[in-house]
């Protein structure tokens, strides 16, 4: 069995929309990209996920920036493990264009992304890491899919862009499983599923 783990760079007011730089995702007149940069540090701020093998989920939009970027990477530049590892890894991808997928180890997840991650969860392999992919990300926590979150929450309101959370979500109880904060102020938390919503009063205490 695989886990499927939604990993995600967060603002304190719940954006997720462009981290990595100015132009990586305009879209609604998004005007903030690369918020996350300032905060960089030599931590290794994904908590050793990458450290081990793993296969990346990813929307349209995020596949094609990753592809335009990782492979030009040399092993030896800054994040070139990162570049290596992505490179390497195989790429599920919801796309209505699977013939366009062009970068290394990439296949399409079909007409029934959700479905086809149930149905690779259940098999032996690596676990399954979304980044960025916002759409899909919904999508999947509407579905009550998600293993795993780990939240990279940066110190930052950014008032405007896409949410992590769109009021879709399936109820759902998660885990503190390990947390701690990098030497720039990003709190990493890993939440693992955890049954049902449990809910009580305090009246009765």
């Amino acid at each position: 069995m695989r886990k499927l783990i939604v990993a995600v760079m967060v603002s304190l007011d719940g954006v997720i929309q462009g981290p990595g730089g100015p132009d990586e995702d305009r879209s609604g007149g998004f005007a903030l990209g690369g918020w996350a940069w300032p905060y960089a540090s030599d931590d290794e701020a994904m908590d050793g996920l990458f450290a081990r093998p793993f296969s990346l989920v990813l929307g349209r939009r995020t596949y094609d920036i990753f592809a335009g970027y990782w492979p030009q990477v040399p092993s030896d530049a800054p994040h070139g493990g990162i570049a290596d590892a992505f490179n390497a890894a195989t790429k599920h991808v919801a796309t209505h264009h699977p013939d366009t997928l062009a970068w290394a180890h990439s296949q399409a997840l079909g007409d029934d992304p959700v479905g086809a991650l149930r149905t690779l969860k259940r098999e032996d392999g690596p676990d399954l890491v979304t980044q960025g992919s916002s759409d899909l990300i919904h999508q999947l926590l509407a579905s009550d899919v998600v293993d795993e979150l780990r939240l990279l929450v940066y110190p930052v309101l950014l008032g405007r862009g896409k949410r992590l959370f769109d009021g879709d979500e399936h109820p759902a109880a998660f885990r503190l499983a390990s947390s701690r904060t990098t030497p720039t102020g990003i709190v990493i938390g890993r939440y693992e599923r955890e049954g049902d919503v449990r809910t009580g009063s305090f009246a009765e205490g």
